[in-house]
C-alpha cells in the first residue's frame, strides 16, 4: 500500500511540476516584453542556485515612480530555481539592485534571467523527499574523473565476479528478499530502544510499530535492519540487528541512527549508523515504484567482501583492519561504465543500469561482491532481476567525488 501511495504521489507531483513550469514560462515572456519596452539594453547575468523548501511565487514590487522589480522564486520539490527580472529606470545614483557582489553587471539597467531548474525532482518515499536535490546521494557522477585506484578496487572486489540483485519477491530462508522499510504517521507511539553501541547511536525513543518488518524476517540471524519513515515529519529511523521486546513495546539493537530527510547533516565523524559506513540505508535502496516509473534519481547501495580501514566522504565510519590501498574505503563511489551496452536488457533492468551510469553506487557495508541493495516487493520479477547477473565487476569503475564536497560535515554537493 505504501508503494501504491508513493507511485500516485509521484504522478501527481509530475503533473504539478508541469503546470508550474508552464506558468513560469508565461510569466517570463510577459516580463521580458514589459522590460524591453522603453528599457535600456537587456543582458543576462548568471546567479547561483538557491535552495528553498516550499513552492513560492513572489509578487512584483512597483515603486511610486514606476520602477519595476520582480523576483520570482519557483521551487519544485526537487530544489529551486531563482529567476530575477529587473527593469530599472531609476536615476543612476539611486539604483540599488540586489545580487551577489561578484556577479554585478557593468551597466545599470538590465534584465537577468538565470533560470537554473533541477532537471529531476528528488526521490520520494511516502511523500517525503529523500534529502535535498543537491545532496550527494542525488548528485550525478557520470562526468566525474576516475579514482586513482579504480582498477585496483575493481580487481579486489572481483573484476570477473557477477553483479547480484540482493532484493526481489517471495521469500528466501523464510524472510523477504531485500531490506524492507515501513512508513508511519507522526502520531506513531514512541518506544524505547537499547543499543549495544550506544556511544555511536542516536538515543531513542523511536516510532517503531510492533510489527515493523525486519530484514531477513523475524527469525533471521543476519543484519536484521529495521527502517522506519515518519511520513509526516519526514524523519528516517534506522536500526541494525534489531529485536522486539515484549511484543514490540521496546526494542534492542546493535546501533541506531536518525536522519532528517530535509537536511544535509552527516553522522558525527567516526560514528557508525545502522550501516557500517555510517551512511543511511534507505536512500540507496532500489524500489519497485521508481523502477516502474522509469527513473531512479539517486545513488544505490552495494557491498564488498574486503574494505580498507578508511572511509571517504560522505561516509563516516570504517569496519576493517586492512590497510592496503588495493582495498576500497567505505563510501567509495562506483559507476557503470558509460560505454556499457544496456540495450539487450529488459526495460526495468535498463532503468537500474541507467541509474548506475548516472548516479552510481556507494560502498556501504562488508558483504558479498557487487551485491546491490533494494527493498522487497511482491511485484518484482526475480527472473528479470537475474539479468543483472550477466554483468561483471569489470563493467564498473571507481569515481573521485572529492570535487563535489562543500563541507566535510555536510552531504551537500556542488554541481558536477
Amino acid at each position: 500500500m505504501a508503494a501504491d501511495r508513493t507511485s500516485k504521489r509521484i504522478r501527481a507531483y509530475n503533473i504539478f511540476k508541469l503546470v508550474v513550469t508552464l506558468i513560469l514560462i508565461l510569466i517570463i515572456i510577459i516580463l521580458l516584453l514589459q522590460a524591453r519596452t522603453g528599457a535600456a539594453p537587456v543582458r543576462q547575468v548568471a546567479l547561483p542556485t538557491v535552495s528553498v523548501t516550499a513552492p513560492t511565487l513572489s509578487t512584483p514590487k512597483v515603486s511610486d515612480d514606476g520602477t519595476g522589480t520582480l523576483c520570482c522564486v519557483v521551487c519544485l520539490l526537487s530544489g529551486c530555481a531563482l529567476t530575477r527580472v529587473v527593469a530599472e529606470r531609476e536615476p543612476e545614483d539611486s539604483q540599488q539592485p540586489v545580487f551577489p557582489a561578484n556577479h554585478a553587471p557593468a551597466d545599470d539597467s538590465f534584465v537577468y534571467l538565470p533560470l537554473v531548474m533541477r532537471a529531476n525532482p528528488v526521490p520520494l518515499v511516502a511523500g517525503c523527499g529523500v534529502f535535498p536535490a543537491d545532496n550527494i546521494w542525488n548528485t550525478p557522477v557520470d562526468t566525474l574523473p576516475l579514482d586513482a585506484n579504480s582498477a585496483a578496487y575493481v580487481a579486489t572486489i572481483g573484476a570477473s565476479t557477477h553483479v547480484h540483485a540482493d532484493f526481489g519477491s517471495g521469500l528466501w530462508e523464510g524472510g523477504p528478499i531485500g531490506i524492507p522499510y515501513v512508513d508511519v504517521p507522526g502520531t506513531q507511539p514512541l518506544v524505547p530502544v537499547t543499543f549495544e553501541y550506544d556511544d555511536e547511536s542516536d538515543p531513542g525513543p523511536y516510532p517503531i510499530p510492533p510489527d515493523a518488518p525486519i530484514e531477513g524476517g523475524a527469525d533471521s540471524d543476519g543484519d536484521r535492519h529495521v527502517l522506519v519513515v515518519d511520513r509526516d515529519d519526514c524523519v528516517l529511523y534506522e536500526l541494525y540487528y534489531a529485536f522486539p521486546v515484549d511484543g514490540g513495546s521496546a526494542w534492542t539493537a546493535g546501533s541506531g541512527a536518525i536522519f532528517d530527510l530535509s537536511s544535509h547533516a552527516l553522522r558525527p565523524e567516526t560514528w557508525t549508523s545502522a550501516d557500517a559506513a555510517g551512511l543511511p540505508i534507505l536512500p540507496g535502496l532500489v524500489r519497485y515504484e521508481e523502477v516502474t516509473a522509469g527513473d531512479i534519481r539517486h545513488a544505490l547501495r552495494f557491498t564488498a567482501p574486503q574494505t580498507r580501514r578508511a572511509y571517504v566522504w560522505p561516509a563516516r565510519h570504517y569496519a576493517s583492519n586492512l590497510t592496503g590501498t588495493q582495498y576500497p574505503p567505505m563510501g567509495q563511489r562506483f559507476r557503470l561504465k558509460a560505454d556499457f551496452d544496456i540495450s539487450g536488457f529488459s526495460p526495468n533492468v535498463q532503468v537500474i543500469l541507467r541509474a548506475l551510469k548516472k548516479y552510481g553506487m556507494m560502498l556501504a557495508d562488508n558483504g558479498s561482491s557487487w551485491y546491490i541493495s533494494g527493498a522487497p516487493d511482491e511485484r518484482w520479477d526475480n527472473d528479470e532481476l537475474h539479468e543483472l547477473h550477466q554483468i561483471t565487476g569489470a563493467a564498473f569503475e571507481a569515481v573521485d567525488v572529492s570535487s563535489l564536497m562543500v563541507d566535510v560535515d555536510s552531504g551537500q554537493a556542488r554541481t558536477p
